[in-house]
């Protein structure tokens, strides 16, 4: 066996497909059967844009990524990336610099937006309820991603080039040595030359590594589906672009949404980091009514006065983070057998396609066609 990729989520899925296209004999293993809702790779959909918030470093593989989806749409029929816009909402007088990492990335990518005023936001984008100093930055190629369909779509096409699957299989232990890598699971033990750990909050507990173990954090995350009042249409994607909001008097109140797909519910959520959880198998998977009700009236209330109070579901995800909220793609310190490619800090499903051929070229050639050194382990040393 060539290469075996523990994790088939956004990472995991993405890297078996890409080995698997190259022809590299490559096993995948995941503990339940993705896509599933155990992990951070559910929900319906992800943001996706170029201009992201979190550095200029992570812009060429947003664009590889955009890419990638529409080469896996038009390979398997799936629809995968909607480029409904992602607006930016934020407050100039507050915070000056808000779109400053944005314009650097358009400026050296190449890549369009729109800056908008409080009147223009109201005139383009009635469904919102902003302030006199609201500012927006509209990203017309930016949208969502539907990580369930990029899941199975990519998994799909890792087996019709030979990949082999092992769904429902719990990995136990990872063990590398100066020849091979040794990966026991609950059903069988497999060898190989390399492995690639994309495990997510599970991460931890394959490392045997008390000093590393501790980067990698867990962080309950919940979805809200809230019900519309009145007609879906002004909300559909060709209408609404998926959305950040940004706090202004409290930093806390930063949301993020998206339009509505099924023309009765929006999905909206934020990003939790204040409460690190044990793992993911001690994740309060139950959303109680408070949390429901807390959110809109902080969050929602006043914003979108076309989204009601009542939830039509609400679900638990996580977010495993590190300490600077940046990935970690590098191999494991003291084995070039061993690649970690999984704490996605949150933001990681709009580039986990092109990670995924990152990977495979630096399983296959050494080395990656993108640069992955900001995201290398020795960050934390220094």
């Amino acid at each position: 066996m060539d290469v075996i990729v523990v994790g088939l989520g956004a990472m995991g899925s993405a890297t078996v497909h890409q080995l698997a296209r190259r022809g590299v004999e490559v096993l995948g293993i995941d503990r339940h059967s993705p896509p599933h809702s155990f992990g951070s790779s559910h929900g319906e959909t992800r943001i996706t844009r170029r201009l992201t918030l979190e550095g200029t470093e992570y812009v060429p593989l947003a664009v590889r990524s955009h890419e990638w989806w529409r080469r896996i749409e038009a390979e398997t029929g799936a629809s995968v990336l909607t480029e409904c816009g992602v607006l930016s909402l934020s407050d100039l007088a507050v915070d000056p610099g808000a779109f400053a990492v944005h314009e650097r990335a358009a400026a050296a990518f190449g890549i369009d937006y729109e800056l908008l005023d409080a009147a223009a936001l109201r005139d383009r984008f009635p469904q919102f309820r902003v302030e006199t100093s609201r500012v927006g930055l509209l990203e017309p190629g930016g949208g969502f991603v539907r990580p369930e369909a990029a899941i199975s779509a990519q998994l799909d096409l890792a087996e019709r080039y030979g990949a082999r699957l092992r769904r429902g299989e719990r990995v136990l232990g990872v063990e590398a040595t100066a020849s091979a890598v040794t990966v026991r699971t609950d059903a069988a033990t497999y060898t190989a030359d390399q492995v690639v750990l994309c495990a997510g909050g599970w991460l931890a507990g394959l490392l045997d590594d008390p000093g590393l173990a501790p980067l990698f954090g867990v962080y309950r995350q919940v979805l809200h589906w809230f019900e519309l009042e009145g007609s879906g249409r002004d909300f559909a994607p060709e209408r609404l672009p998926t959305y950040i909001w940004e706090g202004v008097s409290r930093p806390e109140e930063y949301f993020y949404g998206f339009p509505s797909i099924d023309g009765a519910t929006l999905k909206v959520a934020t990003g939790q980091l204040d409460h690190r959880t044990p793992g993911p198998d001690q994740l309060d998977r139950t959303v109680a009514p408070e949390e429901v009700a807390a959110f809109h009236r902080s969050m929602i209330d006043g914003r979108l006065p076309q989204m009601s109070a009542r939830a039509a579901r609400s679900e638990v995800c996580m977010y495993t983070v590190t300490p600077d909220e940046a990935f970690v793609i590098d191999r494991l310190p003291g084995s070039e057998r061993v690649l970690i490619a999984s704490p996605c800090s949150g933001h990681g499903f709009k580039h986990s396609a092109a990670i995924g051929e990152a990977l495979a070229e630096s399983v296959t050639d050494g080395t990656s066609t993108i640069d992955l050194t900001p995201f290398a382990l020795s960050r934390f040393a220094r």
